[in-house]
């Protein structure tokens, strides 16, 4: 019996393409954004002297298209190099579930941008990145990059909050 679970045949690495574990998860993905790209196509065009930017179908696609994308990449190169299996996750993800929520409560409460950098310091502070100095950029850059993104190029606006009503007043 362990002659033959030592075989190729039994083999976790020789299983079919869609037994891999890795398949079935972007399988999933690729599979509900194609669906939700097809959706897209059935928005309504907003006639141009009402559009503030691009069209509101424009970014959802665009965003769906690039989660293919890089869903792909990522099973490529699953498959060029697996992944060590682990039985526990670290507790760096926990604490970026839990900045999430605290995201959510300071971007609500207080101000989006605000909300940003608080998320972003701190998701990088507990993957790793201990120097102030960067961290300090991550905080002010990354909400400035943001906001040029959906102010100019998309044309939105976002919530007033503290710092939002200072550019907005």
């Amino acid at each position: 019996m362990s002659d033959v679970q030592k075989s190729k045949g039994a083999d976790k690495k020789s299983l079919p393409l869609f037994f891999n574990i890795s398949f079935k998860v972007i399988f999933i993905i690729v599979l509900t954004s194609s669906v939700l790209l097809y959706f897209t196509f059935t928005f309504e065009e907003v006639p141009p002297i009402l559009n503030r930017g691009i069209q509101p179908a424009t970014f959802p696609k665009a965003l769906l298209i690039l989660i293919i994308s890089l869903s792909l990449i990522v099973y490529y190169l699953s498959i060029k190099v697996p992944w060590n299996i682990e039985k526990k996750l670290p507790n760096s993800f926990y604490i970026t579930l839990a900045s999430f929520i605290i995201f959510s409560v300071v971007s609500v409460t207080l101000d989006f941008f605000l909300g940003i950098s608080v998320l972003s310091v701190l998701v990088s502070f507990f993957w790793g990145e201990r120097r102030i100095f960067y961290l300090f950029l991550v905080a002010i850059i990354f909400p400035i990059i943001v906001f040029i993104f959906f102010e100019t190029i998309l044309g939105l606006r976002f919530p007033g909050g503290i710092i939002t009503n200072l550019y907005y007043n």
